[in-house]
């Protein structure tokens, strides 16, 4: 089935032109207008994406955002080759990253778990499977919800991760997942250099990725 003829979702409680900005229309974008992404911005978007579920209400995930000429140096610097050029043409890039310690949080988010932040305290390998998923499963609710506030997103997992934890988290808990570049895509892109994206590709259908038993 192409992605012209896939039938429009008709059980969603929301409008159609929601669903199509937030999935149906939304591309992966590498080229950016020079139009600035603001804390304010991504403040309401954290507002709203926060709600989303993740074990024992953990919200592991953490943000680093990344502007500045000093800070985008020193993000690229670890991005793969083919990520760095997108990566200077964005108006900011988020660092998500997963943190090992945020089993101190839980007395003020599961305070109904008593005993919880000391029994992860131990079992480090433990807190970083648990921090690394939900904090993958928050990126998803992030992007999202980027996309919902009219802003276009190009996620990247090509970089040296080790390099980039020990240059923008050394001291920390904070461990990278993804980069994600964030911006309004230009509508004109001749003189850009690259595409604002490559050609949408097809789906799985509901039949290849489901069993029932």
């Amino acid at each position: 089935m192409s992605i012209d003829t896939a039938p429009q979702t008709t059980d969603l409680r929301v409008p159609q032109e929601v669903v199509d900005l937030v999935f149906r229309d939304a591309r992966t974008v590498n080229t950016f207008t020079d139009g600035d992404v603001t804390d304010d911005q991504v403040r309401a978007v954290w507002d709203v994406v926060r709600w989303g579920p993740t074990a024992m209400n953990s919200l592991p995930a953490r943000l680093l955002l990344v502007r500045s000429a000093e800070g985008r140096e020193r993000l690229v610097e670890h991005m793969n080759e083919g990520n760095k050029a997108k990566t200077l043409r964005a108006p900011l890039s988020i660092v998500v990253a997963a943190d090992l310690d945020f089993h101190e949080q839980l007395p003020r988010l599961a305070p109904h778990m008593a005993g919880a932040r000391d029994n992860f305290a131990g079992i480090e390998d433990v807190r970083a499977r648990m921090s690394r998923d939900n904090a993958f499963l928050q990126a998803g609710y992030l992007i999202v919800g980027l996309r919902a506030a009219g802003l276009h997103v190009g996620p990247m997992t090509g970089y040296d991760a080790a390099g980039l934890d020990a240059d923008l988290f050394a001291g920390t808990g904070w461990r990278s997942i993804m980069v994600l570049n964030v911006g309004s895509a230009p509508a004109d892109l001749e003189g850009f250099g690259m595409p604002a994206s490559h050609p949408r590709q097809g789906r799985l259908d509901f039949e290849d990725v489901a069993r029932s038993i």
